[in-house]
């Protein structure tokens, strides 16, 4: 991974993202020695949102397994004070 401070990517906007684009680095942005933000291939992008929402599919299955029979509505507004 390449670190570029962010004064650097901010001066060469366009080569910094031409390096991500078509070479498809990964360019980490610091200020003063610590890193702030990176900046990704869009296929980086879209595997790491695929991969969030397999995890929040498996953990809604999880409480649904967990939780057990649906609840009725009435009983959740009762619950609620509805």
């Amino acid at each position: 991974m390449v670190r570029v401070a962010t004064s650097q990517a901010r001066k060469d906007f366009a080569e910094t993202i031409n390096q991500v684009v078509y070479r498809g680095e990964r360019i980490v942005l610091h200020r003063r020695g610590k890193n702030l933000a990176a900046i990704v291939p869009i296929a980086d992008l879209e595997l790491v949102e695929a991969l969030e929402d397999r995890l929040d599919v498996d953990a809604a299955r999880k409480a649904l397994k967990k939780r057990g029979a649906n609840i009725p509505l009435k009983r959740i507004k009762k619950e609620l004070g509805l």
